[in-house]
């Protein structure tokens, strides 16, 4: 049932990904401080953005703790 739930969330954002990327396709260039990013359409830097997100949450579920007892 857990399994089914994340394949549904994941295609539900998928899916908004895709939707709001389609309807946002002019090109945006991201700045930070002093460096700049080339013109990008919106929708490559969502997904981009998206991604980035995903794995860096699955790199940090996926560090171990320790307990002191």
């Amino acid at each position: 049932m857990r399994q089914l739930t994340l394949v549904t969330l994941l295609a539900l954002w998928i899916m908004a990904i895709a939707i709001i990327a389609v309807q946002n396709a002019t090109p945006v260039a991201i700045q930070f401080l002093t460096f700049q990013s080339v013109a990008l359409p919106f929708g490559v830097v969502l997904s981009f953005c998206a991604a980035l997100g995903m794995l860096m949450t699955a790199a940090l579920l996926n560090v171990p703790t320790t307990r002191k007892k």
